[in-house]
């Protein structure tokens, strides 16, 4: 069985691969199910810029990269066996791109000394670096996430949601249940009343949680939700004449796919992000010139620019700034995954670093550290344009509630820790 899917990912899998490559990249990609539509621009978003890195610059530090590919159709067990056969490559870090995935991965990371990138998804606690010492999730996290949209909310009632009903349409799944504790320790903060309606997967039948937001009348809801469950929710929004601008999803309930079907209806909807959006950036040019135009382009090159493409784009130069940041304080160019994980570590992205790369204000300033690896918790909101068919940003960056959040992180950490024998420590 392994020998048939080692077979199988060598077939078909094998994307770029210098013959004198040293650092290796495995992309977990979904290009198939029912949540394709949204894998496909970020897998895209994150070879095209390892790739244009080739073309480019002759790789890292003098260093090629070589990309390797593997399907997992969001299947966890897929997930699972992408790992468990692309490990032996030498790959540096993973970017699962699936909650349930990364849950399953941090045990067998974390033993075969690995490090994983779960940026604004996974187990939200991998935070806190003495505990989850192979996980990284800056630079922001869910319950960032769940707080930036709350405090949003909050902004729009003059600082105050007392007797205000808020609901939560989720997936059904460890992804959609990560918000729901700080959604309950925000309301008792704020005064709010929650609302829990999950979704099974894939999405593709609310009528029975929507017919309860229209009887139960919530003065906003929040979505949870991935892939095709998006653009049902937001349609069956519309066919309810929900307010849209009452409307806001996590930072994975806003692209371009989750809203372009329901038409002039989703003008309006909002989303929260940690990374700005649309192509006006150098970077992309670079892209066309080096990627696209030479036909090296992970995909047709039609989804430069969107959202998720942007963000797949952005996974990649987070962890070419941290193979970067590796190479220097080991003083080689061929670094391995235990010296990945110290760049990871002491990765800090400023503006003029930003500015440098070609991607000027594209995201906040954050800094790791042993004792901080999901950054400082700071996002924006978006919020869709139907007639210029885009998502445009309508706040500055602003920091989650760190008062609530912290002792959180603190409190699910210490227990995992407990759970797993793990000494907390730097």
């Amino acid at each position: 069985m392994k020998q048939k899917l080692l077979t199988a990912i060598a077939a078909v899998a094998m994307v770029a691969s210098p013959a004198l490559a040293e650092l290796t990249i495995v992309d977990t990609s979904y290009r198939t199910g029912p949540y394709a539509a949204n894998g496909i621009p970020f897998s895209d978003g994150y070879q095209d810029y390892f790739t244009l890195l080739n073309e480019r610059d002759g790789g890292i530090g003098g260093e090629m990269i070589n990309l390797i590919e593997c399907e997992t159709g969001y299947n966890t067990e897929k997930g699972v066996e992408c790992y468990e056969a692309t490990k032996g490559e030498g790959a540096l870090v993973y970017q699962p791109l699936s909650t349930g995935i990364t849950y399953q991965l941090i045990p067998k990371a974390t033993a075969d000394g690995i490090p994983l990138h779960t940026m604004g998804y996974g187990r939200t606690s991998a935070k806190a670096g003495e505990v989850f010492k192979w996980v990284f999730n800056y630079p922001a996290n869910y319950w960032d996430g769940a707080s930036l949209a709350i405090t949003h909310l909050s902004e729009q009632n003059d600082g105050d949601l007392s007797g205000k009903k808020v609901a939560l349409v989720y997936h059904n799944s460890a992804y959609g249940k990560e918000p729901i504790r700080t959604l309950e320790k925000l309301a008792e903060k704020h005064g709010y009343e929650l609302m829990l309606l999950p979704v099974d997967h894939p999405g593709q039948e609310q009528k029975s949680q929507w017919l309860q937001v229209r009887q139960q009348r919530p003065d906003y809801v929040i979505m949870w939700g991935w892939g095709v469950m998006n653009q049902v929710a937001i349609q069956e929004a519309v066919n309810i004449r929900f307010p849209m601008e009452n409307f806001i999803g996590i930072w994975w309930s806003g692209s371009e796919n989750d809203v372009k079907s329901a038409g002039a209806g989703a003008d309006g909807y909002k989303a929260l992000t940690f990374h700005n959006l649309g192509s006006d950036y150098p970077i992309y040019d670079d892209i066309q010139t080096h990627v696209v135009d030479t036909g090296n382009a992970a995909g047709a090159g039609d989804q430069i620019g969107s959202v998720l493409y942007n963000r797949g784009m952005y996974a990649a130069m987070l962890a070419a700034e941290a193979i970067k940041t590796a190479q220097e304080m080991h003083g080689t160019a061929a670094i391995n995954a235990a010296q990945m994980r110290d760049g990871m570590e002491n990765l800090e992205m400023t503006e003029e670093k930003m500015a440098a790369l070609g991607l000027p204000n594209f995201g906040p300033e954050f800094k790791v550290s042993c004792e901080n690896h999901g950054g400082n918790g700071f996002g924006a909101v978006s919020q869709w344009n139907a007639e210029a068919g885009e998502f445009d940003l309508i706040t500055e960056y602003y920091q989650s509630d760190q008062e609530i959040i912290q002792p959180l992180v603190e409190e699910d950490s210490a227990a995992f820790a407990e759970e797993n024998g793990i000494e907390p420590g730097c």
